[in-house]
Order: C-alpha cells, then structure tokens, then sequence
C-alpha cells in the first residue's frame, strides 16, 4: 500500500510533482506559503495542511520543494516545521538545491527525532516536473531511497541513488555547472549564426542531433530565436544554486571559470530586473556586449 505523502512548496516545480502523485493514486496533504496555490491541487483531490507541520502529523513522506537554504530550514526546523509533527520512522524528502552542508545538519537534527532524510534534488525544468521525466540525484540511506522509490517513479524517470547525505546536493552542483555552461555555448553559437546570417532554425536542425547536441540546445535554443522568455527555470534561481556552486567550490579550491562568468552576466540581467525570466534569458547579456539581438521574432 502506498504511503501518504505531505508535499510542501508548490512552486513552478512542485506544483507538477505534486499533481503527478495524486494522478499516481497517492494519498497527498499539501501546505504553501501561499495559500492560493493549494486550492488547484485541493480541487484535484489533495488535503490541505495548515503548516508543514500539521502536513507532516498527516503523512509518512514528507516531500519538500521550496526555494533556497532558508527555506528549507524554515519549514523542517521552524516552529510550525516538519520536525514537530513528524513521527518516528517518517522520512523527510528535500527536493530543493540547497547547500550539502546544510542538509547534513538537518539530517542529523531529524536523526535525532527518529526521522529519516533524503536530499534528492532534481533537473528537468518545469517541462521535467509536469510530465514526471524529471532527473533525481538522491543522497542518504540506501533503504530509504528504496522506500521512496514509488514515489520518485511517479515524479521522474532517470532516479540515482548518488551516495549519503549531502551527496545528492553536490550532484545537482554539478548539474547546474554543466547547465549554465552549456546555456553560455546556446548564446555564444546564435549569436555567431545571427553575425553570419544564417537561418536559425535550420542551425539548430543542423547540429542538435550532432555531438553539438543538448538538452539545453534542444529546450531552450527554440526559445531564444522566439525571443520567449518563460521560465523553466528563473535567472534568480539559477543565481541561488550557482551561488552555491561558487561557495563550495571556494571551499575545495576548485577553480570554476565558465561558471563565475555565467554568474556575473546573470548579475547584470537581475540589475536590469529580469530575474524573473528564464535562465536562458542569459543570452540577453551576450546581446548587450554584442550590440545587436539574436532574433527579432516576437
């Protein structure tokens, strides 16, 4: 029998995880900080929580997707946090980006209680979240991976038990080192094809099936020459977890220097108030050293 599932943070991400479990025949209590967000989930038959805590008193996973380090210490450790109305034997699962280190602390404190902890962060845009083909890098206890398992299963298709807690954090890292390198590359190559004057959309069917080819290539390069800038993932999301990503490097002194840049143009755009926009919106700093757009569709 399926375990009951407390979702908390209904986001641009956790809103489609969150759907896809209930579609999936799970028993979900949801809880937002914004309440509103709720009420589509609760039409298509979720519980509504009062608190994370009241979320967690219901459930015996405990799905968190909520924004930065704060966050989710905020709503596992806080007064009205998962902690306090969590039972011996749940298992919270953190789905967010946040700092390894910090998640290290929280599996402890929950370890402490007879809690269990999962950080198993995804990728896979919001596209990833809403059909369930979300990428998942877990961290923790091999047996509490298998236990969350059926649910990972409904939320996204390529699942890695990655190593303990902590690890799962440090994966996505790497995701996003490889993710705003590549968005960089996107930006680079289309304005060199917009320079040369080129038909873009016959480049793009001209490399992407190439060793030129990618995920963010294939998502995000469409979306560039519409000049379409809904997210899939914000400018000041992307920020948060490449700030993290700078942290830990400075802390292993590991030099990141495509990533530092990325973060620096990603600083202009938020100066401009386009924090909001895609993280492919990165393309809009190269115009701005360029002096000339990509594409003047839309």
């Amino acid at each position: 029998m399926n375990e009951k599932i407390g979702f908390i943070g209904l986001g641009i991400m956790g809103r489609g995880m969150a759907r896809n479990l209930l579609k999936a025949g799970f028993s979900v209590t949801v809880w937002n900080r914004t309440a509103v967000r709720m009420e589509p989930l609760v039409e298509a038959g979720a519980s509504a929580g009062s608190s994370p805590a009241d979320a967690a008193a219901h459930s015996d996973i405990i799905i968190t997707c909520v924004s930065d380090t704060p966050d989710v210490e905020a709503v596992i450790l806080g007064d009205d946090g998962v902690i306090h109305g969590a039972r011996a034997g749940s298992l919270v699962v953190d789905m967010s980006t946040i700092s390894p280190q910090v998640t290290q602390t929280i599996a402890a404190q929950l370890a402490a209680k007879g809690g269990q902890m999962l950080d198993a962060p995804i990728s896979g845009g919001s596209e990833g979240a809403a059909n369930g083909t979300l990428s998942i890098m877990v961290g923790g206890d091999a047996a509490q991976v298998e236990r969350a398992m059926p649910a990972f299963q409904v939320m996204g298709k390529a699942i890695t038990h990655v190593g303990p807690n902590g690890a799962g954090q440090t994966v996505k890292l790497v995701n996003q080192i490889l993710v705003v390198g590549n968005m960089l590359a996107v930006g680079e190559a289309l304005l060199f094809a917009q320079a040369g004057g080129l038909d873009l959309q016959k480049t793009l069917d001209a490399v992407s099936a190439g060793a030129a080819g990618s995920w963010m290539l294939s998502n995000r390069g469409p979306q560039v020459i519409a000049r379409d800038w809904r997210p899939g993932f914000t400018v000041d999301l992307q920020q948060k977890d490449l700030r993290l990503a700078l942290k830990a490097a400075d802390e292993m002194g590991t030099p990141l220097l495509g990533t530092s840049t990325v973060f620096n143009l990603y600083r202009t755009l938020q100066a401009q108030g386009l924090g909001a926009e895609g993280n492919h919106a990165l393309v809009k700093a190269l115009e701005n050293l360029a002096g000339f757009r990509i594409s003047d569709e839309g």
